[in-house]
């Protein structure tokens, strides 16, 4: 049986854990009903973890005790970011839950040329981040970035080690030969629903003799989102063999 986890500004020094969350003591109390003597894993966002024994839950406190204390080891050891257009509600949500699942560090929404939905509900992305985080089992709660223009996330994007930008009909990454073991922070750019405008493309193939590199994914044409997992679990998988 899996355990709970849970993620909060916890000193996992301490021997006892007290804490005044409203929300974490609803979640304890009337969604997963647990109870005195009932385990629990609290993380402090900063990879480490400690397994604790829920000892009182009231209505304005839960006090934990402290049974073990360790270090998060799943992470990465790289750095993903993932640039991604701004999608449809639902499926913008989707790729958020599922990019937090597949080890991405950093989530920057952008604003390009094509991206039909604009204004992202923030309160309800971070609850997702958080959610997804506590479910598998990340170290730490991946940072949401800020909306931002297509030409400024590409400049920000300069400063990674190598950006992967993803169109269709291009060489997949698959027969690519990029050494992921070179590069400590990658970048990942997916399109929105109707796809790169053509002067978007222009821009980055442009820089794809420097740090972009413009690949495919599929013979077949992607949703969007379907396209942000596929290249993030690619991606996860290359690092993971390039260590």
């Amino acid at each position: 049986m899996r355990t709970n986890r849970f993620f909060g500004n916890f000193d996992l020094k301490a021997e006892t854990i007290r804490s005044s969350d409203e929300e974490l003591i609803n979640q304890l109390k009337n969604v997963l009903r647990l109870n005195n003597g009932d385990e629990l894993i609290l993380c402090d966002g900063k990879l480490n973890e400690a397994s604790c024994v829920i000892e009182n839950i009231g209505r304005n406190e839960a006090v934990f005790r402290v049974v073990k204390v360790w270090e998060n080891k799943k992470e990465f050891s790289k750095d993903i970011v993932l640039y991604c257009s701004v999608l449809k509600r639902e499926n913008f949500e989707l790729v958020i839950q599922k990019a937090v699942e597949l080890g991405v560090k950093e989530i920057v929404p952008i604003i390009s040329k094509r991206t039909v939905k604009l204004g992202l509900r923030e309160d309800r992305a971070q609850k997702i981040i958080k959610e997804a985080a506590e479910q598998s089992g990340r170290g730490i709660l991946p940072i949401l970035s800020q909306e931002m223009p297509f030409g400024e996330a590409v400049t920000l994007a300069g400063a990674n080690d190598i950006n992967l930008f993803f169109e269709l009909d291009k060489k997949s990454i698959a027969d690519s030969d990029i050494d992921f073991s070179k590069y400590k922070k990658i970048g990942i750019f997916i399109g929105p629903e109707g796809g790169w405008h053509p002067e978007e493309l222009s821009s980055v193939s442009s820089l794809d003799t420097k740090n972009f590199k413009v690949l495919g994914l599929s013979p077949f044409t992607l949703r969007a989102e379907t396209a942000a997992v596929a290249a993030l679990a690619i991606v996860g998988q290359k690092i993971v063999f390039s260590d």
